[in-house]
């Protein structure tokens, strides 16, 4: 892929200008490096076909191409989420060209994405919530810190990545909010609850007890490691699912689960679309719309065992 200029210079604007993560960065530049294998593979099957370089290769790419491409995903069994990533990084890199004048149309503007599968989002119930948060013991540094970071995923409903990105500036303990760096480097004030400003403030204390004793403590960060460096989302999640084993909950359960499970119970309890969207830091509404899909699946559910009629209807077909 080095010699392919145009995929370099594309993954140098989705880092500087479109402020991608390097780990977004690198999955896009891995789909246009199985592209660019894919359209190598087809030159060499056409013997009659001239020499070409991957620049080439790319330029030269019409909407029958991208077709074949998308046909020979589905032989090899991609999932439908998968083909419509590796689809949508294809649109992506295209539009780019365009904008860059080395192409004069976009090869898959006119091709679908594959209809995905709705996948509701898992959430816990909030008793199970409450027995998660209760399992650390608070007793210990390492315990209050892992009680203090549960307590604020729920919380707020912010993303491991950018639990692990806060500093302690972050927190307002007055003004009850905190600052929070989501992605593409945008940056959002979610209010934090009583419970888990409690919870920062009891580890607090014990962290800067540990301070006093390590000068190389970096004081910086907000949630620390057992060498006073920023913990990593790995760590996190390790943390979680030993939590998970001691609660006696399900263990395939993940740190994003407590996202899920805020904002399954805002909506719940009355919060309206629109300000859990931006408590999220979604760009779109339609990203946080799948939750309503959860809580109405649950009203139906409710109502399926609270009406009278629908236990009528039940009972006589038992």
């Amino acid at each position: 892929m080095k010699d392919a200029a145009n995929i370099q210079e594309f993954i140098t604007y989705l880092k500087l200008e479109k402020h991608f993560s390097d780990h977004t960065a690198k999955c896009y530049g891995a789909d246009l490096e199985q592209f660019i294998q894919f359209l190598q593979d087809e030159q060499k099957a056409n013997p009659d076909a001239p020499s070409a370089g991957p620049d080439q290769l790319l330029l030269s790419v019409d909407v029958q191409t991208v077709r074949k491409f998308m046909a020979f995903l589905n032989e090899r069994h991609y999932t439908k989420s998968t083909t419509a990533r590796k689809l949508a990084t294809l649109r992506s890199f295209y539009k780019f060209l365009v904008k860059r004048g080395r192409i004069s149309s976009n090869p898959v503007a006119s091709i679908k994405t594959p209809k995905q599968e709705k996948k509701l989002p898992k959430f816990l119930e909030y008793e199970q919530v409450q027995k998660l948060l209760n399992t650390p013991p608070t007793d210990t540094w390492l315990g209050a810190r892992d009680r203090a970071m549960l307590e604020v995923l729920y919380s707020t409903g912010m993303r491991v990545s950018e639990l692990v990105a806060l500093n302690l500036e972050d927190v307002d303990f007055l003004g009850e909010v905190i600052h929070v760096r989501g992605k593409g480097k945008k940056e959002r004030i979610c209010p934090i609850g009583s419970s888990a400003l409690q919870s920062i403030q009891h580890y607090i204390e014990f962290r800067n007890k540990r301070i006093q004793s390590d000068p190389s403590f970096d004081t910086k960060v907000l949630f620390a490691n057992k060498h006073g460096k920023r913990l990593s989302t790995r760590s996190v999640r390790r943390k979680m699912d030993k939590y998970l084993v001691q609660a006696g909950l399900d263990p395939s359960i993940s740190p994003h689960t407590l996202r899920h499970s805020f904002a399954t119970h805002m909506l719940n309890n009355g919060a309206d679309l629109r300000s859990v969207q931006e408590l999220l830091g979604h760009q779109s509404l339609s990203t946080t719309q799948i939750y309503t899909h959860v809580t109405t699946s649950r009203m139906k559910e409710q109502y399926q065992n609270a009406h009278p009629r629908e236990e009528v209807v039940h009972s006589t077909a038992e």
